[in-house]
C-alpha cells in the first residue's frame, strides 16, 4: 500500500496523482505489492530530520527512510514475513522542490517530483551517488522509473 500524507499547507498536493506516479514505479520494479510511505513537509520539519538523521544543518529536497537499509544496489528484497513488504518512507518538501525545481534544474514543479519520488525510491532500494559510477547505476534505475510513468 502506498501512503501519501501532506503536513504543510503552502503548496497543493495532489495525493491521487503522488499514488499513482509511485504505483508505476514500484510496479516498473516488481514491487507492487510492497508499502511505500511518503510524507510532504515543511523545509522547517524537513531540516528537523535532516540535522538528526544525516547531521546537515539545513533544509533539503527529500529524504529517504529504507525498511532494508542493508539492502546492497540490484539486489531484490526477500519478503520473509508481511512486515519485510515494506520499502520504507521518503520525507518531501515541497517548499523546497517548488523553488529548487525552477532554479535548479529547469523543471515544473511535477516533472521535479517525479524525478525526486524515483531518486527516493532508488536509495530505499540501495542505490546511492557517493562515486562516479554509483551515480551512473542509480541514474538508470531513475531513467527506469520516470519511464514507467511516462508510458
Amino acid at each position: 500500500m502506498i501512503t501519501v500524507k501532506s503536513s504543510q499547507r503552502k503548496i497543493p498536493i495532489n495525493v491521487e496523482r503522488i499514488k499513482k506516479t509511485a504505483a508505476k514505479m514500484l510496479a516498473a520494479l516488481d514491487y507492487e505489492d510492497f508499502d511505500l510511505g511518503i510524507l510532504f513537509t515543511t523545509n522547517k520539519t524537513i531540516h528537523w530530520y535532516n540535522k538528526m538523521y544525516r547531521d546537515k544543518d539545513k533544509p533539503t529536497d527529500i529524504l529517504s527512510f529504507p525498511f532494508h537499509p542493508k539492502l546492497k544496489p540490484g539486489k531484490r528484497i526477500v519478503a520473509k514475513t508481511d512486515d519485510d513488504k515494506n520499502l520504507g518512507d521518503l520525507i518531501i518538501s515541497p517548499e523546497y522542490v517548488m523553488k529548487d525545481a525552477a532554479i535548479t534544474w529547469n523543471r515544473t514543479f511535477d516533472e521535479h517530483l517525479t524525478a525526486l519520488l524515483a531518486h527516493g525510491i532508488a536509495h530505499l532500494l540501495g542505490y546511492d551517488h557517493e562515486t562516479d559510477a554509483e551515480f551512473a547505476v542509480m541514474r538508470r534505475v531513475e531513467n527506469k522509473l520516470i519511464k514507467a510513468v511516462l508510458k
